[in-house]
């Protein structure tokens, strides 16, 4: 795979953590660093969206991917963020879409409504889109106003 990006942080709550693993280990030519968690124990969706978002912001050209049950509340969680555009997807044209329309910077997954494969082809499908710019950043910019 040919990312476009200096790192890839990842992050999950506890439900997410089998699919974090499983992308990681599939997708191993892109340098990810792993925000946690580390095992099953519950922990709090929103402390590690805000750890991941924070983590994208301080880094030009990263981006980041969550995982926790649905999805929803990570993209909520990231999306509070300034400068955070994050995008809940389930299928590979809504994940190459959110970068060639939105030039999301974190894509969430729900582990428990995709797939391993399912969320294996999104993270390829957007990480390998290219933002297009135009009247798509005219839309952006309208977002940070």
């Amino acid at each position: 795979m040919n990312t476009k990006t200096s790192q890839v942080m990842i992050a999950s709550d506890h439900a997410g953590i089998e699919l974090k693993t499983y992308l990681q280990s599939r997708l191993s030519d892109i340098e990810w660093l792993d925000l946690g968690p580390q095992d099953l124990s519950s922990v709090d969706y929103p402390d590690y969206a805000q750890k991941l978002c924070k983590e994208v912001l301080q880094r030009p050209g990263s981006c980041g991917v969550l995982i926790c049950g649905t999805g929803i509340g990570m993209s909520i969680a990231a999306n509070k963020i300034k400068g955070i555009r994050a995008a809940l997807v389930t299928n590979t044209e809504m994940a190459a879409m959110a970068k060639r329309h939105n030039n999301a910077n974190v894509l969430c997954l729900g582990a428990r409504i995709t797939t391993q494969d399912q969320a294996l082809a999104c993270v390829q499908a957007w990480i390998e889109a290219e933002f297009e710019g135009d009247r798509h950043q005219r839309r952006l910019d309208k977002l940070e106003s």
